[in-house]
């Protein structure tokens, strides 16, 4: 590589650091608070996904995807359910 495309991806390094760090921060405690969804949670909001999809162009209050999980075990739920995999999709 030139010293050129070397100062130029340090450049464009720079403006997408300044960039992000301009972004703003979600306070999600409120919405951690109560039940926590696991596997079957994940498993059930893949299935819905299209239709909370659908309810997610009308009001704001209607998400896809629970802030308030327990990590892998609701993604993979999620995943499955949705057809991630292509288990339900056919």
């Amino acid at each position: 590589m030139t010293k050129n495309r070397i100062s130029l991806y340090i450049i464009l390094l720079f403006c997408l650091l300044l960039t992000v760090g301009c972004a703003h921060k979600e306070v999600v405690d409120a919405c951690l608070k109560g039940h926590t969804y696991g596997f079957w949670g994940g498993l059930w909001h893949g299935i819905i996904a299209p239709f909370d999809f659908i309810g997610m162009l009308f009001n704001k209050d209607v998400t896809m995807y629970a802030q308030n999980n327990n990590g892998s075990w609701y993604a993979f739920g999620f995943l499955i359910g949705s057809g991630g995999w292509g288990i339900l999709g056919g």
